[in-house]
């Protein structure tokens, strides 16, 4: 069975979910750590269920030369500005088995994706065969206050309409699929302390962005922040 989870985040309906203004700054600071993991611009970056748009159109604007991976040809559709404008390059195929050969690009990315991938082990491993470089994947720790999430499901639901179930990792079993692959960590960026459904209902861009502030400079998101943003690199030394 094709894994087809981006079709989902591809569409209109997810894209939703990040309206306004406190969707705008979570998917800010989303690509303010892709871009720091990721570091100058210029090299090819194969974004593997990209679909959403929420990082090609500005990794392309940066500079960087983005293709963009989906399981349907649907997946696309949000992309057709830059598709059109040659700033960024659309493939459709099989998630766990990318037409791709070995190291064909510089870096690997997918955000939105492995928490939502049955077979998750198999992505990274695609991921890890085509990137030259490294891999850099989001995903939700249960190192956080996410551990909370199946009990709060119902509510979560409710209130964002499309939720999906998604799989709570920790660091060390991402990690041990990547070191079987020949990949290290080499970065990790916590992105929020307060789960982004609260965020979603406070619907108060300076508050939120208040909050987070102060659980930086408690030290909190360091430490249980969640969704990470990881980065592993080629027979890297594990220091990350």
């Amino acid at each position: 069975m094709r894994e087809t989870a981006d079709v989902e985040t591809s569409s209109d309906g997810y894209a939703a979910r990040f309206a306004g203004s406190v969707g705008s700054w979570m998917l800010a600071v989303q690509e303010r750590a892709v871009r720091e993991l990721l570091g100058a611009p210029g090299p090819t970056v194969l974004d593997v269920g990209g679909g959403h748009g929420q990082l090609a159109p500005p990794l392309a604007a940066a500079g960087w030369q983005v293709t963009v991976f989906g399981s349907d040809e649907a997946c696309a559709a949000r992309l057709q500005p830059q598709i059109a404008a040659g700033s960024v390059r659309f493939v459709s195929g099989d998630l766990l088995a990318l037409p791709f050969p070995d190291r064909s690009f510089d870096f690997a990315v997918s955000v939105r994706l492995l928490s939502h991938c049955d077979a998750w082990p198999k992505l990274v491993a695609e991921l890890c065969r085509v990137a030259r470089r490294a891999v850099i994947v989001d995903y939700p720790t249960a190192e956080s206050l996410n551990r909370v999430a199946p009990a709060l499901f119902g509510a979560k639901k409710k209130l964002e309409g499309n939720t999906r179930t998604f799989t709570l990792f920790t660091h060390r079993e991402v990690g041990e699929a990547f070191a079987a692959c020949g990949f290290a960590p080499a970065g990790r960026v916590p992105q929020f302390f307060l789960p982004m459904v609260l965020h979603r209902a406070l619907r108060c861009r300076p508050c939120s962005a208040a909050l987070e502030a102060a659980c930086r400079g408690l030290g909190l998101t360091r430490r249980w922040g969640s969704p990470v943003i990881a980065r592993f690199d080629r027979g890297g030394s594990g220091r990350g």
